[in-house]
């Protein structure tokens, strides 16, 4: 394929449910289901971690995070592992990010030619006390309460909304000065929303009318069991509770900053379109996970359900096919290669996990193939895998019996199959799968032994829990970013 521009843009926390082209009823994202309309939308595509930093290393590199090593958001991207801006760099392609990275700091070496209001780790160190995990037995490990999240959602702006104004204003001006020299640009756009805080400009929440709001999936009075794995830290959402006018408070919030989101997603792309480069420009649209807003009594991620592992990815432009919906599974490693064939850079790699999306899109679906997630972080008691092939999706729980789902009969993943005698033979196959991947148990201890360096370098969990960096729940934006 001929190089062209490259247009990448993410954005946090978005569900993949919840887009108007993924046949949400009242989610409305016109500016991306026109992107898709001209594009392919892959309907199989997961993060590879469902947590901030480690998903955006991932993609920063190609690479699966055990075998980089940034385990949680408190052990950042920092350039020691190189990924498609480094490879961009030495072939002399402009390359240039505005807005959210979470990265270390803003002076490693991560690829990139100019950071523009970049946002990452608080202090180059993070939220350490949710590496916190089972590394200190005498500790008590305090429980993550999801009602914190909902708790304050409604109309109004916060430091999201403000920081995500202004990354589009700057990526339009980007965009405006932009010139078509002889090689392609990369420009990486990182919008904040939806992630939380659940606070959302009025225009967007009048969309939602609370009462209109659904009740949660799989909430009080289903039946609903959670998976053992989540009773050692999750503190249920009172919230939840089947007609709580909270829950569709925040229910409505967060499908208000996915319109929200996409009407930014929308500028920029009208600014594309002005500078008269939208023929030379590749765009891809991705998120670095979901969200579970309110299902199973869960909000913000932590797990490999569809709504929290799950993500969109779109890729428009010239030799993607239009109006595809593409089933092959793919996840942010994926980007690597497509980046670098956008670019016309050799793709080729030795991480047989990494293709090009590119060429992906243009073949016929290979529901075969595997997509691989993994979760080391915020008070998991152990580590989780992630496996989708086919019509099957395995969850592997370190220490706990695993979760089996077809997504075809099942695609709520209201029935765990793993136990049932008929699917045996499959659940030996995914473990065989996952093993060729990596050593379960041994990968979570690696990560756990990280994270106990960390803890102890800052006096241990005590003294973490004392001297919090932040009381937020979510890494706050630098006044300077948004003043």
């Amino acid at each position: 394929m001929d190089p062209k521009n490259t247009l990448i843009i993410m954005s946090d926390e978005h569900n993949p449910k919840m887009l108007g082209c993924a046949g949400h009823k009242l989610c409305k994202t016109p500016n991306l289901d026109a992107l898709a309309a001209g594009g392919t939308r892959f309907t199989k595509a997961y993060t590879t971690s469902p947590i901030c930093v480690p998903a955006r290393a991932s993609f920063a590199t190609g690479r699966y995070v055990h075998e980089i090593e940034y385990w949680d958001n408190s052990i950042a991207y920092d350039g020691r592992v190189e990924g498609w801006g480094h490879e961009l760099q030495r072939a002399g392609i402009p390359v240039e990010s505005i807005g959210k990275l979470h990265y270390r700091r803003e002076e490693d070496p991560v690829g990139l030619d100019r950071q523009h209001v970049p946002m990452h780790i608080k202090d180059g160190v993070g939220m350490v006390q949710l590496s916190i995990r089972r590394q200190f037995p005498a500790f008590k490990v305090p429980p993550r309460h999801e009602a914190s999240i909902t708790r304050g959602a409604g109309p109004g702006e916060s430091e999201y909304t403000r920081y995500d104004r202004r990354i589009t204003d700057l990526a339009c001006d980007w965009l405006a000065n932009a010139r078509q020299g002889k090689k392609p640009w990369v420009l990486f756009v990182s919008f904040v929303t939806p992630h939380y805080p659940l606070v959302a400009p009025e225009e967007f929440f009048r969309m939602y009318p609370v009462d209109a709001m659904p009740d949660p999936k799989f909430g009080p009075g289903s039946g609903f069991k959670p998976h053992p794995w989540f009773s050692h830290y999750f503190a249920p959402d009172p919230n939840a509770a089947t007609g709580s006018r909270q829950q569709r408070v925040a229910v409505a919030a967060y499908l208000a900053l996915c319109s929200f989101m996409d009407a930014q997603v929308g500028r920029v792309l009208d600014a594309l379109e002005a500078t008269g480069q939208s023929a030379d420009t590749r765009v891809l649209y991705t998120s670095d996970h979901g969200d579970n807003v309110g299902a199973r009594g869960l909000w913000g991620k932590s797990n490999h359900y569809e709504e929290a592992g799950g993500i969109p990815f779109i890729v428009a432009g010239p030799g993607i096919p239009a109006g595809k919906l593409c089933g092959t599974p793919v996840t942010l490693a994926d980007a690597q290669p497509t980046i670098l064939q956008s670019a016309g850079l050799p793709h080729g790699s030795n991480l047989a996990h990494s293709k090009s999306l590119l060429g992906i899109a243009r073949a016929p679906d290979d529901e075969q193939r595997i997509a691989f997630s993994e979760y080391h972080a915020a008070g998991a008691p152990s580590a989780s895998y992630m496996i989708r092939k086919g019509r099957h999706k395995y969850i592997h729980y370190v220490g706990y019996e695993p979760e089996l789902f077809d997504l075809e009969s099942d695609p709520e993943e209201g029935t765990n199959l793993a136990g049932d005698p008929a699917h045996r033979e499959t659940v030996k196959a995914f473990d065989a799968l996952l093993r060729g991947i990596l050593d379960p148990e041994e990968v979570d201890r690696r990560a756990n032994e990280a994270q106990r360096q960390l803890i102890e370098s800052r006096g241990g969990p005590e003294k973490v829990m004392a001297n919090l960096i932040t009381e937020k729940s979510y890494t706050p934006v630098p006044p300077s970013l948004i003043a």
